[in-house]
Formats: C-alpha cells, sequence, structure tokens
C-alpha cells in the first residue's frame, strides 16, 4: 500500500483539505511514505500550531481557494465542497478512494441510513470469534490508513461507509451492503435526490464477480450494478420472519437460522435484518451456523443505540441518542414494551415529521417530551395541522436536554421505561450523538 501512494504523490503537491481525525491520519501516513513536492493542509480553523513549518497551513473562511493550486487533494469526508467536484484542475480524492483501490477485493462495505455501525462491528466480531483475520475500518471512527500495517493477503475488510465517504467513490467494495436509506443530511445535501445518489455508489462501479446485499426499497435500477444483487428480506434471498412462538428466524438459500433471543445482547426488532445481513455476508466468508451464533452471543452493542442505562427511582432509562430520523425513534418505542416516556428533538435540518407525528398519535406511549428546535416544531405543527391528534395532553414542550429529564424523572410512571430517542441531529447543541448520550447518562444518574 505504501508503494502504491507514493507513486501516486510522488514529486506532487498535495494539500490534505481537513485536518480532523482522518486529516491527521492522512499527513502522518503521507509523512511517512515521502516523495511529494510539496505538502499543505487546508482548514477552517486555524491548524498551523499542530504542524511543522515546513508544512504549509491554509485557514479560513477562504480556505478552499486554494485547491486548484495542488495536483491533488485529500478530502476528508465532513467537508462540503464549494464547487462542483469537475470544475476543479486538481485530482481530489479521499483515504477512502485510494484505499479501495488498493484492496478492494477484500472489502466488505456496509452503508445504509441506520444500522451500518451495528452490522459492521457485528460482522467483524463474528469474523473474529471465528478466527479470521480481519480488521475494522471507517466512518466507524478508524481512518483507513492508520490499518493497512494489519492487513495481510488474506485480512478481510470490514468497512463501514457513511454517505460522505461515497459521494465521489469511483471504486466499490467485493462485497457491499445497502442496509436502508430514509431521509437524512440534508444541510449536508440539499436534496434527498443527491443523498440518494450517494449512497448508491456502493454499488455503481461493482464488476459482475461482486456481490450486493440490498434492502428492497433500495434496488438499483435495471443496468445499473453489474454485481449479483441478493435483496432482503424477500422469500427468496435474506428473509426475516416470525414463527408462530414469536421466534426470529433467518431463512437464507436453504439455512433457517435462529436467533437465540435469550442469549444476545442487542434490544429491538431493528436489530434483527442487521443480524441477518451479517449472517448472509458471513456465509459467504465461510463461517458455519455454530459460529456464527457464538460471535452473535458474544458482541456487545455499541454505545447509545438503545442502551440500557440502568434503573433510578423505579424507572429505566435507555439511550437511543443514536437516533436521528423519524424510523428509528418508532422503532425504539416498538422494540422496549413498556415504554411511558419518550424524549424527542434536536438541530432542525428540515427533514418532515408527519409519519412519526402520525405514529405518535396512534401509539400508547403515555408522555412526549419535545425539546430543542425540531421538538418546538413538531409541537407546534401538531397543535396546527393535526386536530385528531390522540390525546394532546401527552404533549411537554421543554427547552433543553436537561429539562427534559428532569420532566421525565417527574411524570414517568414507576415500574416503567423511559427512553431518548431524538429523531434530530445533535449538531449546534452538542458536538455529537456519543455526547449527547453521555449528558443524557449523566443527567439520568444525577438524582
Amino acid at each position: 500500500m505504501e508503494e502504491t501512494i507514493k507513486k501516486l504523490i510522488s514529486e506532487k503537491k498535495i494539500v490534505i483539505l481537513g485536518y480532523g481525525r482522518e486529516g491527521k491520519s492522512t499527513y502522518q501516513l503521507l509523512e511517512r511514505v515521502g516523495g511529494y513536492k510539496e505538502l499543505a493542509v487546508a482548514d477552517l480553523n486555524p491548524v498551523g500550531d499542530q504542524l511543522p513549518e515546513c508544512v504549509h497551513c491554509i485557514w479560513g473562511q477562504d480556505y478552499q481557494d486554494c485547491l486548484d493550486d495542488y495536483d491533488i487533494v485529500f478530502k476528508s469526508p465532513g467537508v462540503v465542497l464549494e464547487k462542483d467536484i469537475k470544475e476543479y484542475s486538481s485530482r481530489i480524492l479521499s483515504q477512502t478512494e485510494v484505499f479501495f483501490s488498493h484492496y478492494r477485493n477484500q472489502i466488505v462495505g456496509i452503508t445504509g441510513t441506520k444500522g451500518k455501525s451495528t452490522t459492521t462491528t457485528l460482522l467483524y466480531q463474528i469474523l473474529k470469534t471465528a478466527g479470521k483475520k480481519a480488521v475494522l475500518a471507517g466512518n466507524i471512527g478508524i481512518p483507513a490508513f492508520d490499518m493497512i500495517d494489519s492487513i495481510e493477503e488474506d485480512t478481510i475488510v470490514v468497512f463501514e461507509m457513511s454517505s460522505h465517504q461515497l459521494e465521489y467513490m469511483t471504486v466499490s467494495p467485493h462485497i457491499g451492503a445497502l442496509l436502508n436509506i430514509h431521509e437524512e443530511h440534508l444541510d449536508h445535501y440539499g436534496t434527498m435526490e443527491k443523498y440518494v445518489a450517494a449512497k448508491e455508489r456502493i454499488y455503481k462501479n461493482m464488476q459482475k464477480e461482486d456481490i450486493l446485499f440490498c434492502n428492497v426499497e433500495n434496488l438499483p435500477a435495471s443496468g445499473d450494478c453489474k454485481a449479483r444483487v441478493i435483496p432482503f428480506p424477500v422469500k427468496d434471498g435474506l428473509n426475516l420472519v416470525m414463527e408462530e412462538k414469536e421466534k426470529p428466524y433467518i431463512l437464507y438459500k436453504d439455512n433457517s437460522f435462529e436467533i437465540p433471543l435469550e442469549e444476545i445482547h442487542l434490544v429491538g426488532q431493528h436489530n434483527f435484518l442487521d443480524i441477518a445481513v451479517a449472517y448472509g455476508i458471513a456465509g459467504l466468508l465461510g463461517i458455519n451456523d455454530d459460529r456464527f451464533k457464538e460471535g452473535l452471543i458474544a458482541y456487545e452493542p455499541l454505545p447509545h443505540r438503545l442502551e440500557k442505562v440502568g434503573t433510578y427511582g423505579d424507572i429505566t432509562f435507555y439511550d437511543d441518542s443514536i437516533s436521528t430520523i423519524c424510523d428509528t425513534t418508532m422503532k425504539a418505542l416498538t422494540s422496549i414494551k413498556d415504554v411511558n416516556t419518550v424524549l424527542i428533538g434536536g438541530m432542525d435540518r428540515g427533514i418532515h415529521y408527519k409519519e412519526l407525528i402520525e405514529f405518535l398519535s396512534e401509539n400508547p406511549v403515555a408522555h412526549i417530551i419535545l425539546m430543542e428546535a425540531t421538538g418546538k416544531r413538531i409541537y407546534q405543527e401538531i397543535k396546527k395541522e393535526y386536530k385528531n391528534f390522540i390525546n394532546p395532553k401527552r404533549l411537554y414542550l421543554v427547552k433543553d436536554l436537561k429539562e427534559a429529564v428532569e420532566l421525565s424523572k417527574r411524570i414517568t410512571q414507576k415500574g416503567t421505561s423511559c427512553v431518548l430517542s431524538p429523531a434530530a441531529a445533535s449538531y449546534g447543541i452538542f458536538k455529537n450523538f456519543e455526547e449527547r448520550g453521555e449528558k443524557f447518562k449523566k443527567y439520568v444518574k444525577n438524582t
């Protein structure tokens, strides 16, 4: 891999666009490889004190004006280009693009609006439990370049892919999974069509020997994907059914695998399809049912995903801060059977809440605490446009998360549950959903 990068950057003027976690990772590898003509870093925020004098640092509102002064731009995923990528004379790449160009035949790429982190880490856990050589990378918080020293010819790379990483990709993984697409990141893309197009790039450059596991609601149009497509959940692909005794089974090809509900740590029916996709991919990679079950039972869910915080004042609290869309909040209320109070709201990115409002009207949850900008918007929309909303006295409007938790402690019925499932982004209020979840836990435990 280092030789590939050295050849790519030899005698070239290079600029790293965005100096966050991935930008720093890119800098470290380029410094190690060497051979470039010039190296610069461009970021909205000052970065000069972090780098040696030989590295040219560009920052401020006009930090992207320099891009055409360089031969190659390594763009970090979170940076939004100010012009169409085709308008730049420089070659704009990313860690993901370069990494995939070298390792694509070893990569399992997983994307989706929701469920990608769980599916990615679950598959990785199962592969490691089964004794396979595997590494975890991507949007999970592990820059791809940080993993190259751990990759051998027979190593499987399990790679979580965000829409931002996929947006300009010209390489697809050998095995891919598109779990779902819901309204999200419209503040970045502007339209749903552009967001969907970014997600679809996971398969746009697949070849006939490649394999795509794809939700039936997001199947490629005819001619858009050369790979073998395995749709789910359908009878002839990955299928998940509930038997008479309400035991979930994965039916795939000629196999029937019962999900051991009493032994696993994942909470909620929405995780069953994530398990099913991991099962299908694991089978392709030579993992039998016994090894799959062993890894599934050993898997510890990621934090802030319907995570049980604990029982305080005879109320059980769940942290579902990862929930940034309507669908995940609805699934949270379906998965936890004794929810008495739900906390909803966050940054307003302009997504539609009609589906969630209609769901809440019919749902038996006794207390709906609405907070921040989206909470206020939902409250106002219900009052103005949903005159038939069932029992609107369940609605409570508060300022922020702290007030929401304090109110939940007073009104939630003892012996039941309270769930934070915001259906909104955390940005502008918290650094990210992780910080929001940690604050929630702190407020809950501050009795």
